[in-house]
């Protein structure tokens, strides 16, 4: 919506425009109940099939369930706005990029070179007994998949890993972020910001992090913690999708968020590439998903926040109104 020029007044038709019609209130529970049913719909052979976790297909089960905010915000559209055309629809839920490419760029760049930092620094602080000599974790790793004798020196191989975490994988990731991102950041949030910004932000991460359940809750990314882990998940996607949500918001575009997102999925493994074998690590505690990565997502949120504070979408302009 562009202001109105001095030499160009609204017209009577324009005066007694009503502005734009409610959402519906059909919106959110259609989009709960396709993103949470379909997703518990994809692990059930994790549940009713005994399929470990660590296991191959698991992690394609994963990546099917990446896809399912998306469909949810087909059904949403598809239901309760299909009088939107589709460039709109895509437009108001974040795809385009924002009112200025130049900022949503950078703040792209930033996040996929700004994850790696936060991780290693998570890696750093001193929770984790690291290897960086023999890389034992890691070398357990290879033995225990079954993929063949580890190799004598995995140093060489940790570099590609590293190196492939920092220039390749976000890039492939980035197609299965685009999946949850869409959902959550580019539509989920800025719907529930007519409740106010932090109430969005904040309800937005817990239904986040409630959404993983079929995989958090047989202790996924917190092993040691059995079921709790589901719980524990919710808190860090709260306090990392409050960073979501501000480059979400600050750019009004979801492409950093997505970048964010995969260059998060491509880190988080690295204190069993660098751990020690003697002393595993607690993963509740070390790495970007322990709670010392909390605390630095946390830090940068109250950083970024107070130095570019975000405006909330314009009401004309969330993705639960209809023009």
């Amino acid at each position: 919506m562009s202001p109105t020029t001095p030499d160009r007044r609204p017209g009577p038709a324009a005066a007694q425009s009503p502005g734009p019609r409610p959402a519906s209130r059909a919106d959110l529970p259609v989009y709960l109940a396709v993103a949470f049913g379909l997703s518990w719909l994809a692990a059930s052979p994790i549940w009713l099939g005994g399929v470990p976790l660590d296991a191959p297909v698991a992690q394609l089960i994963g990546v099917a369930m990446m896809a399912t905010p998306t469909l949810a915000v087909l059904a949403v559209w598809r239901i309760g706005h299909r009088d939107l055309p589709r460039e709109e629809w895509a437009a108001r839920t974040g795809l385009g990029m924002g009112d200025s490419r130049r900022r949503t760029i950078g703040l792209m760049v930033a996040a996929w070179l700004g994850v790696p930092v936060l991780a290693v620094l998570a890696v750093a602080i001193g929770v984790l007994e690291v290897d960086l000599h023999g890389f034992s974790l890691f070398r357990l790793a290879i033995a225990r998949s079954g993929s063949g004798a580890p190799p004598a020196d995995p140093a060489t191989l940790v570099l590609a890993q590293l190196g492939s975490a920092l220039l390749a994988t976000p890039l492939i990731n980035a197609i299965p972020a685009l999946g949850e991102e869409w959902g959550w950041r580019g539509w989920l949030l800025p719907y529930l910001t007519r409740y106010g910004m932090w109430p969005a932000i904040l309800l937005s991460g817990v239904i986040w992090g409630l959404w993983h359940a079929p995989l958090t809750l047989l202790g996924y990314n917190y092993a040691r913690l059995g079921a709790w882990a589901a719980p524990a998940f919710v808190g860090f996607c709260v306090i990392a999708g409050a960073v979501l949500a501000w480059l979400r918001l600050y750019s009004g575009s979801v492409w950093p968020a997505v970048i964010a997102h995969a260059a998060v999925n491509a880190w988080a493994g690295l204190p069993m590439l660098v751990g020690d074998a003697a002393a595993p690590p607690n993963l509740f505690l070390a790495g970007l998903l322990g709670l010392v990565g909390w605390a630095l997502l946390a830090l940068l949120a109250v950083i970024l926040f107070r130095v570019r504070p975000p405006a909330a979408p314009d009401p004309a302009d969330r993705p639960g109104t209809a023009g």
